[in-house]
Order: C-alpha cells, then structure tokens, then sequence
C-alpha cells in the first residue's frame, strides 16, 4: 500500500461538470485522462441552454437544481485547462454537491455563467440529446482547442469554438 501525501491531497480539486464535461470523451481530450467520478447534485440553479451554443449554463435559482457528476482529483494543472476551456463565459464558483452514492456532501468548483440576464438562456438543457446530436463535433472542436492550447498565442476557446462551428456551417450551406 503507497501512502497517500496529504499535502498533494490537499492540492487536488473536485470539479462539478453538468454540461459537456459529462461526456468521458470530452474530459480525456481535455485533461489525458478520465479521472475518478461521481454522480451528484447541486441544489439552488438551474441548468439552461444557450441560443446558438450546443453547451449549457447554470445559475442560481431558488428550488431548482442540477444532475452532473463531481470530477475527483483534478490537479491544479488539470483546473488551469478547464478554467481556459470554461473562458470568459463562466465564472468558476466553490459550490456544495451532494454525491449520490453516499448523500455526503462535498465542496466543488463549478462553472456559473457569467451573464446572469443573458436573454439568450432558456428552457433545460439535455445531455442525452446533446450526445445524439452534437459530441461527436464537439469533440473534434475540444481537440481543436487543446492544439491551439500548445500555441504561444492561442485563441480563447470561445473564438475556437464559434470558427469551428462556422466552418462547419459554411461547409453545410454549399451546394
């Protein structure tokens, strides 16, 4: 048995992902691995979608709340990737999650959007439907964003993923 060091425990993070972070394919090309994960919820927001994004947004919001999964023993390098993946359009918040294996509850980071009256929100986002219809693109953009990442002057994820999906809708709209 390895002992575990807690000063380096100390330093691993867990991270509540709730959009396209539950997908394993997404994190593998993120972080080069899929680290240990639990199923969980965060009570008190809401989970959106975003007009003219395949990706959701949480906020606060009195008696609601989302499903997602706690990532487990992200590194602080690990927590570097997904705040440049995140961008600008999120604000990474420490949240309370309730794993739903045990009922414990744990302390998380999570990713809150950042425009709390962006009237382009609405309705409730869904994974199962994202998975059918956009994972496959969204990882070839996530890799897209990871070798851009290596770049001395990479591109904000954001402009990453907007020239992605423009290519593939002028790709789309010629005879």
């Amino acid at each position: 048995m390895g002992t575990t060091n807690p000063q380096a425990a100390a330093l691993l993070h867990n991270v509540f992902v709730y959009g396209s972070l539950l997908a394993d394919d997404v994190v593998s090309v993120l972080l080069s691995r899929v680290p240990q994960s639990s199923p969980a919820i965060l009570h008190g927001y809401h989970r959106f979608s975003i007009k003219g994004r395949v990706y959701p947004a949480i906020l606060p919001i009195e008696n609601k709340k989302v499903a997602g999964k706690v990532l487990l023993g992200i590194t602080p390098f690990e927590l570097h990737i997904l705040d440049e993946f995140e961008d600008v359009e999120y604000e990474r918040k420490i949240v309370d999650v309730y794993v739903m294996d045990s009922s414990e509850k744990l302390q998380a980071n999570t990713y809150v959007w950042s425009n709390k009256t962006d009237p382009n929100l609405y309705g409730e986002w869904d994974f199962e439907e994202w998975k059918r219809l956009h994972k496959e693109e969204f990882t070839k953009m996530s890799l897209g964003f990871m070798e851009e990442l290596q770049l001395p002057e990479s591109k904000p994820r954001v402009a990453t993923y907007e020239s992605f999906f423009q290519q593939k809708d002028d790709k789309s709209s010629t005879p």
